[in-house]
């Protein structure tokens, strides 16, 4: 009886918006009560697809790979490793100088187990040998003419692993017992952070042809290998305190000269080295790295002085 009522009442409502249509603006603001309107698209779920303003909603399937706009996919597409013309024989060179840079990162790799075995002479040799591969490889991109920015992530990659921890472990194996375990790991683990530091500032800094800022990695490196190689006479305390100065000195901002400018110093001041080398090689190589080690903060209150 209820719902025959309700249905009377529309029927009735329809016909009074039919006979009124021109006072009221037609049938349609007066088909049916706003309840039952609402209740029928809320029980159909319209409302809120409209509700938004959105007229449909495309389904996607997962199985679908994206699609690629013309400009995302010239950018999405990989950057040659070496740029340039693209020979058989740019390609063999490019080879010949990648592959002395993993030579000195397995050469790092072969330090660090040889360390581990006690065998701390050969260590550090095989360090020695690393800092002439890593001069290889970057004097042979110039010369061949395959430098690429791949190679340089590439050479830096390496470096951190034959002088940024390889030379750390060596020296590590060669104080143990002369110093406290302690000391020695934390001034180890000190070359390690500085080398880090150094070679990330050198990859995002700008490129000085006549200076280096700070002692560069590989030849803080090569004074660590030849100081065990030749097993420098030297209390270990003393010692530790020179691997802590060196690894400041790689992060300092104090201007070292580099080795092109070196070589072009007068031929008489070569003379001195090699004979005392010949005397007391020890005692020479460390006036060496002293020397070296002081000529950055000379060069620096110089400069300051000049400015």
């Amino acid at each position: 009886m209820r719902r025959s009522s309700t249905f009377a009442r529309q029927v009735l409502l329809v016909r009074v918006g039919r006979r009124d249509g021109d006072l009221h603006g037609g049938a349609e603001t007066a088909l049916t009560e706003p309840r039952y309107t609402e209740r029928r698209r809320r029980r159909y779920g319209f409302d809120r697809f409209n509700r938004g303003g959105i007229e449909a909603v495309m389904p996607v399937s997962p199985a679908l790979a994206p699609v690629i706009e013309p400009d995302e996919e010239a950018s999405a597409r990989s950057i040659p490793l070496l740029p340039g013309e693209r020979t058989a024989t740019r390609r063999m060179k490019f080879a010949l100088v990648n592959a002395c840079t993993l030579s000195s990162l397995l050469l790092g790799m072969l330090a660090i187990f040889l360390a581990m075995q006690g065998e701390v002479r050969v260590a550090a040799l095989c360090l020695i040998a690393c800092v002439a591969f890593d001069g290889l490889d970057g004097a042979l991109a110039r010369k061949l003419g395959v430098a690429s920015p791949f190679g340089a992530q590439m050479d830096s990659l390496a470096d951190m692993c034959s002088f940024g921890l390889a030379a750390p472990v060596v020296v590590y194996a060669s104080l143990a017992g002369s110093v406290s375990t302690a000391a020695a790991a934390v001034a180890c683990a000190l070359v390690a952070a500085c080398a880090a530091i150094r070679l990330a500032r050198f990859n995002v800094s700008p490129k000085d042809g006549r200076f280096f800022c700070g002692v560069p990695t590989t030849m803080a490196a090569a004074v660590l290998a030849v100081t065990v190689a030749i097993r420098v006479p030297v209390p270990g305390p003393v010692l530790l305190a020179g691997v802590a100065l060196l690894a400041f000195a790689m992060v300092s901002s104090f201007p070292y000269a580099k080795l092109a400018r070196l070589v072009k110093l007068p031929p008489w001041l070569w003379l001195a080295p090699v004979v005392g080398a010949l005397i007391d090689i020890r005692l020479t190589f460390a006036l060496i790295v002293v020397g070296y080690l002081v000529s950055g903060p000379v060069l620096w209150l110089r400069q300051r002085r000049t400015a």
